[in-house]
């Protein structure tokens, strides 16, 4: 495969991966913020929320996917997320509670766990990028 094409598939991949980062943080923030519910419940309902969101969007736009097995794909692309929802449940885990952040000011945002997030969500974009390229849309010989 070229690499030209990958990195514009990259590009697109990340565009998407954007509004699903709007999508993931806003409901994470709802959930933890608004309904009190526990940090990695609430990161595990905004990344799967999230991960269906961006299926749709990849599958239409960033790879093109015309396969008539959609439940199929859909099925691939909900596994390599749900790994990917592990990948960035065990960073979140290993760094919400390290000291990232140095405590200028004092307040009540708990920055630990939301520079966690953001440095899991990069590891897993490049994670699911690679299998959704390689495994979920991968087009038949």
């Amino acid at each position: 495969m070229e690499l030209k094409p990958l990195v514009f598939k990259f590009i697109k991949f990340g565009i998407v991966g954007a509004i699903g980062a709007v999508v993931d943080f806003g409901l994470t923030a709802l959930c933890k913020g608004i309904f009190g519910m526990p940090d990695l419940v609430s990161n595990a309902i905004g990344f799967t929320v999230a991960a269906t969101c961006n299926y749709y969007l990849n599958r239409v736009w960033t790879w093109r996917s015309t396969s008539k097995e959609v439940g199929v794909e859909y099925a691939k692309f909900f596994f390599v997320s749900l790994i990917g929802l592990g990948l960035n449940s065990l960073i979140m885990f290993l760094l919400k509670d390290t000291t990232i952040v140095p405590r200028f000011v004092e307040t009540t945002l708990d920055w630990n766990f939301w520079v966690a997030k953001v440095i899991a969500t990069g590891v897993v974009m490049v994670w699911n990028f690679l299998a959704n390229n390689f495994f979920t849309f991968k087009k038949k010989k």
